[in-house]
């Protein structure tokens, strides 16, 4: 882990309501489920997406979902990084 000090200033502009996108990786399968959360904030979508996976016997990726250039894209969060069933 790298940390810095950084100048507020940097950035364009900011969000406070975020759209996260959760994937359940089910490897017996191979297969996945995706589901898309708002009204919430990132804690309480980890911790939903912590205990499902729990509940399913799946991994997890957690994502925000971001507009850039007029394309939609994901940032990970948390869980399972890369292609999860290699």
């Amino acid at each position: 882990m790298h940390v810095r000090a950084v100048d507020p200033r940097d950035t364009a502009w900011e969000h406070d309501d975020a759209t996260y996108r959760a994937y359940f990786w089910d490897r017996s399968r191979a297969a996945s489920d995706e589901y898309e959360v708002t009204g919430a904030d990132v804690e309480e979508v980890l911790a939903w997406s912590r205990a499902r996976a729990e509940q399913t016997g799946s991994a997890y990726t957690l994502y925000v979902r971001v507009a850039e250039g007029g394309e939609t894209g994901l940032v990970r969060l948390s869980g399972v990084a890369g292609d999860p069933f290699a």
